[in-house]
């Protein structure tokens, strides 16, 4: 789809729409506004199938009382440089929020903090929480399970495993931050839902069918799943993940995973973790800003492959969007304008605007 037919929403009137919506829907205001703040970073940043594409099944979820809107999000288990939050199913925004606070707030004593949350929902990107970490002038990592299992053990055909992201984000001195976000997948599944209101189809590599063949339409995506990075590997490293974000913390993992795309009732128990390490306890801050300044500038001025224009750091893509976006607005295209418009019509507030 060319650029053409999108159009530029500028991230507070974003914003001010997902608040409403949620207000709508009986979420308190000062929760409503939280959220949609998250949610319009998302979006800022140009994690497209993290951002208000989320909020019809938000609403939805919501409508059915599949999400707590009063939630007692607690702390049930705390050590000196770890805790488990309890998210009494309530918005995973939230629920992740105050889990990097407390990480922030730990790692400042104890020079990391590790927070696991259970019981937990959606999130929305998964660098959203890792960069929490950045003004602190600390390293932020996170990891989840997915909201629904996407991909069967290596060589199996049950689907037990999910996406289960990774984000790490990493303070820099003059150049933007080094921040990886990443599927344990070759895709994550929210990419195949933005390809599917898209009208796109998907690159062959993404996902394949249950007779090994690929799968390119991604509105024939229950057919099939989604292959792990690396093989084998990315395997391993979903497995893990989810034990560290699931497992760990009593939260879903393996069968338990509910599918949210087709169940919108059922608690869904998400689990998440955060962790937070202090630059200041492994020395001078500026000092180690500098240093990952020359590793940035050493890998993009090194010598590149023919017909290669230029060498990307993990993060600066996404640093370039928050800014475009940020001065320019949000590009929305026509099948979420649609999308949202039906949303605002069901739950009676005026439009986007």
């Amino acid at each position: 789809m060319s650029h053409a037919t999108m159009t530029a929403v500028q991230a507070g009137v974003l914003c001010e729409f997902i608040t409403r919506a949620f207000v709508a829907v009986d979420m308190p205001a000062a929760d409503a506004a939280s959220v949609a703040a998250l949610m319009t970073e998302a979006d800022l940043q140009g994690s497209d199938g993290h951002g208000v594409i989320r909020l019809a099944p938000y609403i939805r979820r919501i409508k059915a009382g599949g999400i707590n809107l009063r939630p007692e999000i607690r702390v049930i288990e705390e050590r000196a440089a770890t805790a488990l939050i309890d998210g009494d199913n309530g918005m995973g925004h939230l629920v992740m929020a105050r889990a990097a606070q407390l990480a922030a707030t730990k790692a400042r004593t104890a020079g990391i903090g590790w927070v696991g949350s259970r019981l937990s929902n959606h999130a929305g990107p998964a660098s959203l929480y890792a960069r929490m970490a950045l003004p602190q002038d600390m390293i932020g990592l996170y990891f989840a399970v997915g909201n629904a299992n996407h991909l069967p053990p290596w060589g199996g055909l049950d689907m037990l495993l999910s996406t289960n992201p990774i984000a790490v984000a990493v303070p820099a001195g003059d150049e933007p931050p080094v921040v990886l976000d990443m599927a344990t997948t070759v895709a994550a599944y929210g990419k195949v839902k933005a390809k599917a209101q898209r009208g796109e189809m998907m690159p062959e590599g993404w996902m394949i069918d249950r007779q090994g063949q690929p799968l390119l339409d991604p509105k024939r995506a229950d057919e099939g799943f989604l292959l792990p990075i690396g093989g084998y590997k990315g395997y391993g490293l979903s497995l893990i993940v989810g034990l560290l974000a699931g497992t760990l913390n009593g939260a879903a993992m393996g069968r338990a995973v509910l599918d949210f795309n087709h169940d919108f009732e059922t608690t869904t128990n998400t689990g998440q973790a955060i962790a937070m390490i202090d630059l200041a306890a492994f020395g001078d801050v500026a000092a180690f800003k500098q240093r990952v300044d020359t590793v940035v500038r050493d890998l993009r001025a090194s010598e590149r492959m023919p017909h290669v224009d230029r060498i990307w750091l993990p993060g600066e893509q996404s640093h370039a969007k928050r800014l475009a976006y940020a001065r320019d607005g949000i590009p929305v295209g026509p099948a979420l304008r649609r999308a949202l418009d039906a949303v605002a019509a069901e739950i009676g507030i005026a439009p986007l605007a």
